[in-house]
């Protein structure tokens, strides 16, 4: 017991400031690891990206109780998704709002009947390209703009669907790499309360294909510039 005292004494600013830290990941801001490619190429596989926390809903730490709905979730958001359908935490693109019908015809998008416009991006060959061919485009919807990858080798088995009509109080999401991504032509749409934040950026980025070799170009970059730039 006199040990575990002292230990508590000579140590508990550091016990302080690691539970502060817990607290603030789990209720505020966080950052995480992007595993897979299915949000290509807007994000790419070992991107570490910021997440507000308190984009949408304000939380008990540590629970995902929601004590205070903060915001409505947008048209385009990236959101990280706790997802009981697909047993983990995933990155995907809010595309259907509660009410919207949406609508895929061989990877291209309708929303509430109107069709999205489509203009071609040159970029270098990402991860992902080794296997399949990729072709980046632009698209635009809604007054939303961010890019996608299509692989014309290897097309999607769900790159057609719909109409489907977004039930209240949950929200269609697809990935950015529409023929790589397990999204909610897969696992249906998202209830609100498993949307945890909204990611603008990247925090910093390790090249897995390099031995982590840090990507210093992709250190806090906004994610959707690019997108943006190509609109213009």
């Amino acid at each position: 017991m006199r040990m575990l005292k002292k230990l508590w004494r000579d140590n508990k600013s550091l016990v302080a400031f690691l539970f502060l830290m817990v607290l603030f990941r789990s209720a505020v801001a966080d950052w995480n690891v992007v595993p897979s490619g299915s949000m290509l190429p807007t994000i790419r596989e070992g991107d570490r990206i910021l997440v507000d926390k308190m984009a949408y809903d304000l939380r008990v730490p540590l629970t995902h109780i929601a004590i205070a709905h903060l915001h409505d979730p947008r048209r385009g958001d990236i959101v990280t998704i706790d997802s009981s359908a697909a047993h983990e935490l995933i990155v995907k693109r809010l595309i259907g709002l509660p009410g919207d019908s949406v609508a895929l015809r061989d990877n291209v998008l309708y929303v509430n009947g109107v069709r999205a416009a489509y203009q071609p991006q040159k970029l270098a060959p990402l991860p992902g390209d080794a296997v399949s061919r990729g072709d980046y485009l632009t698209e635009r919807f809604d007054g939303v703009v961010h890019s996608v990858r299509l692989a014309p080798d290897a097309p999607s088995p769900r790159d057609s669907f719909g109409p489907v009509v977004v039930p209240q109080g949950e929200y269609l999401m697809l990935g950015d790499n529409r023929d790589d991504s397990a999204d909610s032509r897969y696992f249906g749409f998202f209830p609100r309360e498993e949307l945890m934040g909204r990611t603008r950026r990247v925090a910093y980025s390790l090249d897995p294909q390099h031995h982590d070799k840090p990507r210093f170009e992709r250190f806090g970059a906004p994610l959707d510039a690019a997108a943006s730039l190509a609109g213009r």
